[in-house]
C-alpha cells in the first residue's frame, strides 16, 4: 500500500511517501516569513500548502492517484479518544473554526482531505493532540471552575509506548507504562491497560518546565504577577509558552546549545537545565503513584531524548528504581502516522469517526 503523511508546522510542512512499508520519500517544505506575512491566520494558509505539496509530489513523480490513502497529523479537536479517525465534515468545520484553539496541526486533517478528494481515496488523521483518556479523579484541580485537561503528544507516546510493549513481549492493551516525550513541550503519562489515565497539560498547563514552556508554577506568585499591572495578559501567555523554560534563563531553546555551555563550564546553565530533569523525575514519581507502584516500564523519547551526556543519565539516575528504562529518542511522528493509516486500510472496524 502507499501513504502519503503530512505533518504541518508552524513554518513548516512535513511529507513522506511510504510504499510497502519503506520511504520512498521524504522531505522537510520550508515557509520562509516573507511567504506567510500575507494570511492572517494559519487556516488561510491551506491553499498555499495544499498547492506546493501537490508541486512537490508532481516534481518527484508521485501522482496523486496512485495513494491507496492520507493521513494528516491531528488538530486541536474536542476531546477524543485515541485511534485513527476519518476527516469528516464536523471535524473539518471544528478544525476550520479553531473553537478548540487555533494551531498549525489544524492543517492536517484539512490538507488531507483535500488532497484525497484529488487522489479519490481515503483521509484520516490519528491520535492529535488532544486525545483524553484520564480517569474522573485526575481531572480533579482542587477548583471546580478549573479542571484538569488531556493535551499531550499523543501521537508519539502511543507510537513508542505500543514498540516498547513488543520489546517486552508484551499488550499494549495489558501492560502499565510512563511514556515521557522530550520536546519543546514535555508531557509524562501513565499508560495502563492501553490508555493514558493521567497526563500533565503539556501545551500550556502544567508539569515539567521545558525547552520553551514553564510547566506548573508557584500559584501564589503567579497571580501576583499577573495583577501586577506591568503585563497583559499576552505577555503572561508567552511566559507560560514560549519564552517560559530553558529560554527564560538561558535565553535559548536549544538544548544542544545548552549541552555545549554546561561542556564549557557554565554552571548556572547546568543547575537550570539538572532542574528540568529533576521535575521530570518527580512528574515520573508522582505517576509511578498513579499506577500504584506496578510499572512494566519508563519509556524516554522525544528530540532531547538523544541527549545521553546530561538529561537522561540525570533523569535515569532518580527514577530506575521505579522500573526499567527505555530510551527511544526522536519523535517518530512520520512513522506512526503511517503506521496508523495502514491500520486503518487494512482493518476498517479500526476507523472511527469524529462527531
Amino acid at each position: 500500500m502507499k501513504i502519503l503523511v503530512i505533518n504541518p508546522g508552524s513554518t513548516s510542512t512535513k511529507l513522506a511517501v511510504f510504499e510497502k512499508g519503506n520511504v520512498v520519500l521524504e522531505n522537510t517544505l520550508r515557509h520562509s516569513s516573507e511567504e506567510l506575512e500575507g494570511f492572517d491566520s494559519i487556516i488561510d494558509q491551506y491553499n498555499f500548502r495544499a498547492d506546493i505539496i501537490k508541486n512537490f509530489l508532481n516534481d518527484n513523480s508521485h501522482k496523486l492517484n496512485s495513494f491507496d490513502c492520507i493521513i494528516g497529523r491531528g488538530g486541536l479537536l474536542k476531546p477524543i479518544e485515541s485511534g485513527v479517525y476519518c476527516v469528516n465534515e464536523k471535524m473539518v468545520k471544528d478544525l476550520k473554526s479553531g473553537e478548540f484553539g487555533d494551531h498549525a496541526s489544524n492543517l492536517g486533517g484539512l490538507l488531507a482531505l483535500e488532497l484525497s478528494n484529488q487522489a479519490k481515496c481515503k483521509a484520516f488523521i490519528a491520535d492529535p493532540v488532544v486525545v483524553d483518556e484520564m480517569q474522573d479523579i485526575a481531572r480533579i484541580s482542587g477548583i471546580p471552575e478549573l479542571e484538569r485537561i488531556s493535551i499531550f503528544h499523543a501521537l508519539n507516546q502511543k507510537a513508542v509506548a505500543k514498540r516498547a510493549a513488543n520489546e517486552l513481549k508484551k499488550d499494549y492493551n495489558n501492560i502499565n507504562l510512563i511514556v515521557v516525550h522530550l520536546g519543546g513541550g514535555i508531557s509524562v503519562g501513565a499508560h495502563s491497560n492501553g490508555r493514558v489515565i493521567d497526563v500533565n497539560n503539556a501545551l500550556d498547563g502544567d508539569g515539567p518546565f521545558s525547552p520553551e514552556r514553564s510547566g506548573g508554577l508557584p500559584v501564589g506568585g503567579l497571580v501576583k504577577m499577573c495583577y501586577s499591572g506591568k503585563y497583559t495578559i499576552d505577555d503572561i501567555k508567552k511566559k507560560l509558552k514560549g519564552k517560559g523554560g530553558l529560554v527564560a534563563y538561558l535565553k535559548t531553546n536549544n538544548a544542544q546549545e545548552i549541552q555545549q555551555m554546561i561542556k564549557n563550564g557554565d554552571k548556572n546553565a547546568e543547575l537550570v537545565y539538572k532542574a528540568m530533569a529533576y521535575q521530570i523525575a518527580k512528574e515520573i514519581g508522582a505517576l509511578s503513584c498513579v499506577l500504584k507502584g506496578k510499572v512494566d516500564a519508563i519509556v524516554l523519547t522525544g528530540g532531547i531524548a538523544h541527549d545521553k551526556t546530561y538529561l537522561i543519565p540525570w533523569i535515569k539516575e532518580r527514577v530506575d528504581f521505579i522500573s526499567k528504562v527505555i530510551v527511544y529518542p526522536g519523535e517518530n511522528e512520520m512513522e506512526a502516522l503511517y503506521n496508523a493509516g495502514l491500520e486503518g486500510l487494512k482493518d476498517e472496524k479500526l476507523i472511527k469517526e469524529y462527531c
